[in-house]
């Protein structure tokens, strides 16, 4: 059947047990999003916020805090747009299956949007950014912000839905040097198709038509976070996943306007003007700071009847954007393997905030007539990998060989690792790419967007065993001398505070000397930080300090490291230094007296009695 509204969703989902509503006066200043990750950490259920102070409307958040929630949400349309996607990426399965994708394909007919001619809930009324929910997440973000929204844009050179973009980027609606009511700033990070529609319309000189929808049938959101097939409109996914077209019209200036939505902002972004955007606290755990973004000038923020705003929080996974994730994966399955000849499956690491971090397993075909112990074809598809549209923004890539292991997972964060540290050639098999682009989120680099790239690559037999503990009367040179066991190969160890790169490359080169005299059997990886205990308390502290604190260029040394013909290797162990640099962004931190508030909502007679 689908969902109308928003309204329409957060009725079914409290009739069925899945939301709970906050009747308490809540501050949007980190408040509301205390009790949304309070609630999301338990696997809680969706929260309908009934009184937010300084606005009249109210809010909804952790619609998609559970894979089991997601799904029934989509419970009628899920199995058709697995089929679809299949369809799209493999046109070839309609024709040798043509009864198994009817429905699909009625589905598909059936998704094209629907231009009204008049009458919208949308046009219910006016009203202006400073009366909207002024949700602010983390203490030291730049002003409230919208977490949830769906950026639209059009192609000045082929305008028209069909060609347009929608996107979830961030949009900052107060503080710095915005004037109220009159500016906000838009966000947008590297390989994003916003940025395409924003550059034809400056090589013109014209202003981008940007318009904002918030709220509606959760089909619309899910849809702009989608990574959908180059041709595949958002617009077309959102009616299919939703099982009712995307109904829109133009307003009198010409912006186009979701008639499912809660709320729109319109504006325009003129060429070259930019306003200090952020801060924010960004979903790789860390603050993502303040640069120049583009300004949008607001025309309009228009409203259905008794409408509900949508936000999420953001921060150190796990968080909503997981789920979303997790939904993402289940709608999609293989798609991006059957992209990249040879790759059967890649996994962006969540718990390392997603870009840092990238596992894949691919086929080694290039000799069949000869058993070759050494990595070839994995490499093609790395480089394949590291190019491709949002993977491209990842520093670390650990890639094997399919034939090593069949049934290996890529989501099984020691067994794989394990698999590659098993069979990696240090001296061989590490290459990087220096001085490239990095995720705009990612501050472990030499400047904003900024860094470089590692391939670790393993093919062929195991070449060691791997430690499963540390060996007794276990011994490291000073200053770097406190280890502790993280996982079968890898060590963490603690490190003295971070100077300058060029006071601690002399210590890390005297350090390795010194350290070769070591025995380092069956622990091929050690991790430098500031807390080895925090490091090795979990897996996800691990991959999370690990991949978001070190830029490969600049931080991965060796024992018996050299350089040969351009390419660096080492002969082991490979040293990854994950201290705090000066210029990192800072890690966040909650209020401890905003949770204590948040504790009293938990207590007998509270909304949240027996939710946390």
């Amino acid at each position: 059947m689908g969902y109308n509204s928003l309204e329409a969703c957060v009725a079914d989902l409290e009739k069925h047990g899945h939301l709970i509503r906050i009747k308490e006066e809540v501050d949007p200043y980190l408040e509301m999003a205390a009790i949304h990750m309070r609630v999301f950490d338990v696997e809680g259920p969706a929260l309908y916020f009934e009184n937010i102070k300084g606005s009249e409307f109210p809010a909804v958040s952790n619609l998609f805090g559970t894979l089991d929630r997601s799904k029934f949400m989509f419970r009628d349309s899920l199995d058709h747009l697995k089929k679809l996607v299949d369809v799209k990426m493999n046109p070839a399965a309609v024709l040798k299956n043509p009864f198994q994708y009817i429905g699909s394909s009625m589905t598909a007919l059936g998704a094209l949007p629907w231009k009204k001619k008049s009458g919208a809930p949308i046009l219910h009324g006016k009203t202006s950014i400073s009366k909207l929910p002024q949700i602010v997440n983390w203490p030291m973000d730049g002003g409230a912000f919208v977490t949830m929204p769906q950026v639209y844009t059009e192609d000045v050179a082929k305008p028209g839905i069909m060609q347009a973009n929608l996107g979830m980027y961030r949009i900052q609606l107060s503080g710095n040097d915005y004037l109220p009511d009159q500016e906000i700033g838009l966000h947008y990070q590297l390989h994003r198709g916003i940025g395409v529609h924003q550059t034809k319309a400056n090589a013109l000189g014209k202003p981008l038509k940007v318009s904002i929808f918030v709220g509606g049938p959760p089909a619309h959101p899910l849809s702009a976070v989608m990574p959908l097939p180059e041709g595949l409109s958002e617009m077309i996914f959102a009616g299919a996943l939703g099982n009712r077209r995307f109904r829109y019209f133009y307003d009198d200036e010409g912006f186009c306007i979701s008639a499912d939505a809660d709320f729109v902002i319109t504006g325009t972004v003129y060429p070259n003007e930019n306003k200090p955007e952020g801060p924010f606290g960004d979903h790789i755990g860390y603050y993502s700071l303040t640069h120049p973004f583009p300004l949008m000038k607001v025309h309009n923020v228009y409203h259905k009847k008794n409408p509900i705003w949508s936000f999420t929080v953001v921060g150190r996974p796990p968080q909503e954007d997981t789920s979303f994730g997790a939904l993402i994966h289940e709608i999609t399955g293989a798609a991006i393997p059957k992209e990249i000849s040879g790759l059967h499956a890649v996994n962006a690491v969540d718990a390392a905030g997603v870009h840092p971090l990238l596992f894949a397993i691919g086929s080694e075909r290039y000799t069949p007539y000869q058993r070759v112990d050494r990595p070839q074809e994995i490499l093609t598809i790395a480089n394949q990998i590291l190019g491709k549209n949002q993977l491209s923004l990842a520093k670390y890539l650990f890639i094997s060989a399919h034939e090593d292991n069949p049934q290996l997972d890529i989501y099984d964060i020691p067994a794989f690792l394990g698999h590659i540290l098993e069979r990696i050639d240090l001296t061989r098999d590490v290459h990087f790419q220096t001085n490239t682009t990095i995720d705009t989120l990612d501050y472990s680099g030499d400047g904003l967007n900024a860094g470089s790239k590692v391939v670790f690559a393993a093919a062929g037999t195991k070449k060691r065993t791997l430690g499963r503990e540390l060996p007794a009367n276990f011994e490291l040179p000073r200053p770097f001398n406190q280890a502790k066991f993280v996982i079968p190969g890898v060590i963490a160890i603690d490190g003295q505070a971070f100077s300058t790169y060029e006071h601690e490359s002399k210590i890390m080169a005297e350090w390795c000397r010194a350290a070769a005299a070591s025995s380092w059997e069956g622990f091929p990886l050690i991790v430098l930080c500031d807390d080895a205990n925090f490091t090795a308390a979990t897996v996800n502290n691990f991959v999370w300090t690990t991949f978001t604190r070190s830029n490969p260029a600049y931080d991965i040394y060796g024992i018996n490291s050299f350089t040969a013909f351009k390419h660096w290797g080492c002969g082991g162990p490979l040293i990854i230094d994950a201290r705090t640099k000066p210029h990192h962004a800072p890690a966040l931190i909650k209020d401890e007296a905003v949770e204590r508030r948040v504790d009293q909502l938990a207590a007998k007679g509270g909304s949240l009695h027996g939710v946390i």
